[in-house]
């Protein structure tokens, strides 16, 4: 279930996404026009610096003069939008010879990498086509049949432009959603900030307010776009999916319980994997998409959903053999969704069950991102003429979510806590850690970055983990950075050593509290 942004939870109506068919005659006649233009555009070809004037005539071009047919190429590796646009940019950014792609293996694919999702060429038409509809164009074109080939061109336009409008609604869309998640969020800390509970009387405000946070929280899970960035994050979701599809004795004839399923995809995987029953809870809005999802995927007799906490709900088994969930934050720990995993546990774990993922370690490295450092800290010495150093004391104590370049560490990493998460109690979660960071390079390090693995290894034959590091794929966790105020000189050989104490914010519970003790510095962060 875990997303995690700012979860805050303001239910705001999102646009309902246009499928391009309904546009009125305005917004034809504006098609049309864009479509006219874009058509007059240039194509540069893949492989050498000719300008043609058509995707059609690209492609043409390149079979003739290059022996390199792109929709032999589409249908042989079964390509769909991603996988073209990736592979387009990826002979674009490597300037590749036509012959690189000939004899390509089935798999990996050399284009296989995100990186290759960003265009090379802005504008570029050859990323505007769709694969499905190049697969129409055979040959080249004679006279006879140029109509039919514009028309074909103009349907592909189209379809691009109504792709765009339904991509920019949604980004509008979700821009505001997370607007207002976090104005809602800072309201909420303000209300508990303010409240005087040495009182007894406004003890049952406390614990309304924090429902409220509940409330809140869980009300953030309800917007689409946060389960489609999780969905999409393709080291998360094909993680969970290899370990029970490369693993089905785990779960051949279990009883799986899935603690905040969201869309219900782990659910779905247990099943497949063998699973003989499934409970899938979630308190979110979107156990309502989950029910319709496991409907139409003809799974409903072995998949049961229950909307609720599952701190307040009961259960239709008395123990469940194995709880699958995806609970982890930033920094791991952030959210503090792994308290209703460890409740959960405890409840409803038969004995000889596990929870997976069953291992997760968090580990550190010395940062040496000057640039970085100039942007966050160092911009506020003078802004437009102005000293505004003291705004530092207010920024640098809020840790940054952010992906780091491997080449900026400038040690090697540390684990600092590795957690079981069969037998690790609550009080655990919060602790305190010695770590020593052995120096590689000598530089300025201007932060420590922060982030975990995940394990799944517990009776399985065919283990999996990943890592949300710097040095890997990059994840929607990303990594967490807590920039120092001043940077420290450190030399290659040298050890960078300190204490970490993490700790939950008594004020927000879901937010973390993160302290480095250097010896001559000290410095807490917030992490909400």
């Amino acid at each position: 279930m875990a997303e995690y942004t700012d979860p805050l939870g303001v239910a705001e109506d999102m646009p309902e996404l246009s499928d391009g068919d309904d546009d009125d005659i305005d917004d034809d006649e504006r098609q049309w026009q864009w479509m006219e233009e874009e058509d007059s555009q240039p194509v540069t070809c893949l492989f050498c610096d000719r300008l043609l004037n058509s995707v059609a005539e690209t492609l043409q071009h390149c079979t003739a003069e290059h022996q390199v047919n792109l929709v032999d190429v589409i249908r042989k590796h079964n390509l769909d939008d991603y996988g073209y646009i990736k592979m387009i940019n990826f002979i674009r950014s490597k300037k590749c010879d036509a012959s690189c792609l000939t004899g390509l293996p089935d798999v990996p694919l050399p284009w296989e990498s995100e990186d290759f999702l960003r265009p090379v060429l802005q504008d570029d038409p050859l990323l505007q086509a769709d694969p499905e509809e190049l697969c129409g164009i055979e040959g080249p074109c004679s006279s006879t049949c140029h109509s039919s080939t514009a028309e074909s061109q103009d349907a592909l336009l189209h379809r691009a432009q109504a792709a765009e409008e339904r991509a920019r609604s949604s980004e509008e869309a979700l821009a505001r959603a997370m607007d207002d998640l976090h104005k809602l969020k800072l309201l909420a800390q303000d209300l508990v900030l303010n409240v005087d509970t040495s009182r007894c009387g406004n003890l049952g405000a406390v614990a309304e307010l924090r429902e409220d946070e509940d409330e809140a929280y869980f009300s953030s899970y309800g917007h689409y776009s946060i389960h489609e960035e999780m969905l999409k994050d393709k080291v998360r979701t094909e993680s969970y999916r290899d370990f029970m599809y490369r693993n089905p004795e785990v779960f051949k004839d279990k009883v799986v319980l899935d603690v905040g399923c969201g869309t219900g995809i782990l659910s779905m995987f247990a099943a497949r994997a063998g699973a003989k029953k499934v409970i899938a809870v979630d308190q979110s809005e979107i156990i309502y998409q989950a029910m319709d999802i496991v409907r139409s995927n003809q799974l409903e007799d072995k998949i049961t959903l229950i909307k609720g906490r599952i701190e307040d709900i009961k259960l239709p088994v008395e123990k469940v053999d194995i709880i699958i969930s995806e609970w982890m934050g930033y920094f791991l720990l952030f959210e503090s969704m792994f308290d209703s995993v460890l409740y959960a546990r405890d409840l409803y774990l038969a004995d000889g069950g596990s929870v997976y993922p069953d291992l997760c370690n968090i580990s550190l490295a010395a940062l040496g991102d000057t640039q970085k450092h100039r942007d966050h800290i160092a911009f506020w010495d003078d802004v437009y003429g102005f000293n505004m150093a003291c705004m530092k004391k207010a920024v640098v104590p809020e840790a940054l979510v952010e992906v780091v370049k491997a080449e900026t560490l400038v040690s090697e990493p540390t684990v600092i806590q590795t957690l079981d998460c069969n037998s690790l109690c609550l009080s655990e979660l919060e602790f305190a850690s010695d770590f020593c960071l052995k120096i590689t390079n000598t530089a300025d390090c201007t932060a420590i970055v922060g982030y975990f693995d995940i394990f799944f290894d517990k009776g399985c034959s065919n283990k999996v983990m990943f890592s949300t590091g710097p040095q890997v794929t990059k994840t929607h966790w990303k990594q967490t950075v807590f920039l120092l105020e001043k940077p420290v000189s450190v030399q290659a050989g040298d050890e960078l050593k300190g204490k970490i104490t993490v700790r939950k914010n008594k004020k927000d519970p879901r937010s973390l509290l993160v302290t480095f003790d250097f010896g001559d510095r000290k410095q807490t962060y917030s992490l909400q």
